[in-house]
């Protein structure tokens, strides 16, 4: 390995790092559409008390807070193939669950916790708002449905925007774990094109700047979005 750094490579990796954004973005899009209206109704589960549900709710909050998004993911990718290969053995059904692309396990693997992060995000906003609220709504005619889109999800959509944008930004990096399900994103791609020549550190840089900026632009977009509901609340207070 030669000394220094090798900023060709450096330069070149780069670009190689960077192809892999849009895999890191489809499985961070696609997991919070499937996470946000799923916590949603599992945080209002867990606001009216809901039996059994409620319980589920709490736990499965617990398990994923209480272990690492790596264990999960090797506890996806390793069982997962076992529980579909029994299946479709069962089913005579003939498909090579091996085959499956790794995306897949993806955004099961990041949908499945995030969903427990949002889950709080959005029980902690929708306590902000005043209960009264929805009596006023119910008393003017608007159905529980119409007073939650209309009135209440806007005002805990405010308090809950920094948490989601924390949420968010968390999620991006943890795609970098994929590599452990071969999944081509930005730090596989970084790395396989480090192994020729043993270039781990310029590859770790350019894994770090590309992510850097990732993140950047991300929370930079969700503080225009905050800034913009923050205005309309004013103006409409």
């Amino acid at each position: 390995m030669s000394e220094g750094l090798n900023y060709k490579f450096l330069i070149d990796t780069f670009f190689i790092a960077l192809s892999g954004v849009p895999v890191a973005l489809l499985v961070t899009i696609v997991s919070l559409l499937i996470a946000i209206p799923l916590a949603f109704l599992l945080a209002l589960t867990r606001i009216y008390r809901i039996p059994f549900i409620q319980r589920l709710a709490q736990v499965y909050v617990s398990f994923v807070r209480g272990t690492p998004i790596i264990i999960q993911i090797f506890i996806v990718y390793s069982s997962v193939p076992l529980i579909l290969t029994a299946l479709f053995k069962k089913y005579d059904i003939a498909m090579d669950v091996y085959k499956i692309h790794p995306i897949w396990y993806a955004f099961i693997v990041f949908s499945f916790s995030t969903t427990a992060i949002l889950i709080e995000v959005f029980r902690s906003a929708l306590s902000t708002v005043n209960k009264g609220q929805l009596e006023a709504a119910h008393s003017v005619g608007l159905t529980t449905y119409q007073a939650y889109q209309r009135i209440i999800i806007p005002q805990a959509l405010v308090v809950a925007l920094p948490n989601i944008c924390t949420a968010t930004v968390n999620l991006i990096k943890a795609t970098s774990l994929g590599y452990a399900m071969s999944l081509q994103e930005i730090t596989l791609k970084a790395k396989v094109a480090a192994n020729v020549g043993y270039n781990y550190v310029e590859a770790y840089i350019d894994i770090f700047i590309v992510y850097l900026i990732l993140c950047s632009v991300v929370e930079y977009g969700f503080k225009l979005y905050e800034k913009h509901l923050r205005k309309y609340k004013l103006a409409d207070a």
